[in-house]
């Protein structure tokens, strides 16, 4: 965090109407105020963001909503209203961008639709988040993460044979479509530099999951199917998997003849090397199953520790599998500053930073995620210029 005021951003200056919530959205708008954007989250007079109310909360406030919402001001208006309507108004014609994940139809019935807002300030840019896009069959209907992941065939993939499908363990569909819809507004701001024209952004959470499935969609066409569950191997390697040592598990990633016999040297399995089953990745592929075992055999009585030594000695990528608590006090993410502290009340949680790392950026600002209505005045001033006890 800096409060270095020398520093410029590369998107001051850049008004964004934050119409989101829960996280695709939020976590968009998020990243785009990382990076200077002036983000003004409209929210519901009653009960706000539906993340304020989701457990745990530390300082009185939920760790979900300070987790993807800092460097933001909050307004409570009432869209359904005629003083919210005019509000939101004078916003849209203040912004430089709208983002929102309502439901497919819901702003156009309240009048805010990218239709009419594009009238309000042709300027403007328009990002639209839903599960399905503005287009297609099934645009109508609503989109969660969870349902994403199946309707995409994520879940086909994800999982052991024997346990079925399983979901990836964050909500992936939503925050692909937030990097998504943030490479589109960045698009949509270059294009506008050229022509003086805004234009819509229309980002679907399937198509983010789908945009992903390269390897597994490239096997269906070579082979007429697709990969299926693997657990934790790959489809076109191994050994690339983590095996269980002593007091862990430790994470071998093989990708090339050179790192298999690199590997075999720092574990002390020269023999595999020359085993007619193991010579080649695509004999190791059809023996798996044998290597696996050999492997795990090998590696069930050592320590992570000393695995983990070896192997980074031999210059073979690997790893350890950590919880989330040891994430949280890892010195090289502390480094890169992916773990900063967010103020909530009178105590501070840990929250993931931003990975987009400028040379003319040395730290992203980090203001704390807002109260409900904490800004609603200030704002009304700016673009209204007088408070609701002067309307």
């Amino acid at each position: 965090m800096s409060d270095d005021a020398a520093v410029r951003l590369p998107l001051e200056g850049i008004r964004v109407v934050d119409l989101t919530r829960v996280l695709a959205g939020p976590f968009c708008t998020m990243l785009l105020g990382d990076m200077g954007a002036d983000v003004i989250k409209v929210e519901d007079p009653d009960h706000g963001d539906d993340t304020r109310a989701w457990a745990p909360f530390v300082g009185g406030q939920s760790t979900y909503y300070l987790g993807v919402n800092r460097n933001k001001k909050s307004v409570a208006i009432d869209l359904k209203s005629a003083d919210g309507g005019a509000f939101l108004d004078a916003l849209i014609r203040s912004a430089d961008v709208l983002v929102e994940n309502f439901r497919p139809g819901t702003l156009d019935r309240l009048g805010f639709g990218p239709e009419r807002a594009r009238t309000l300030n042709p300027r403007l840019i328009y990002c639209s988040i839903s599960g399905y896009g503005t287009s297609g069959p099934r645009r109508d209907l609503p989109g969660y993460d969870m349902v994403i992941q199946g309707e995409s065939g994520l879940m086909d993939i994800t999982g052991f044979p024997e346990t079925g499908p399983t979901k990836v363990g964050i909500a992936i569909s939503d925050c692909l479509s937030a990097l998504y819809a943030v490479q589109g507004i960045l698009l949509a701001l270059i294009d506008r530099g050229r022509t003086g024209d805004g234009q819509v952004v229309d980002i679907a959470l399937l198509d983010a999951a789908v945009s992903v499935l390269g390897l597994p969609a490239g096997i269906a066409a070579a082979t007429g199917r697709g990969p299926g569950r693997l657990g934790n191997a790959h489809p076109s390697l191994a050994p690339y998997e983590p095996f269980p040592a002593a007091d862990g598990s430790v994470i071998v990633a093989v990708a090339n003849p050179r790192l298999w016999s690199r590997f075999c040297r720092a574990v002390g399995a020269e023999g595999f090397e020359h085993d007619p089953r193991f010579a080649t990745n695509d004999d190791r592929l059809k023996n798996r199953a044998a290597l696996t075992s050999a492997i795990g055999d090998l590696f069930h009585d050592q320590r992570v520790d000393v695995l983990i030594g070896k192997l980074t000695a031999a210059g073979v990528p690997c790893g350890r599998v950590r919880s989330i608590e040891d994430v949280l006090s890892d010195p090289q993410l502390t480094a890169r500053e992916m773990l900063i502290d967010v103020r909530a009340g009178d105590a501070s949680v840990k929250v993931p930073g931003n990975p987009v790392k400028l040379s003319s950026v040395p730290r992203i600002r980090g203001t704390a995620p807002p109260a409900l209505g904490e800004h609603t005045e200030e704002i009304r001033r700016q673009v209204l210029g007088k408070s609701r006890e002067e309307s």
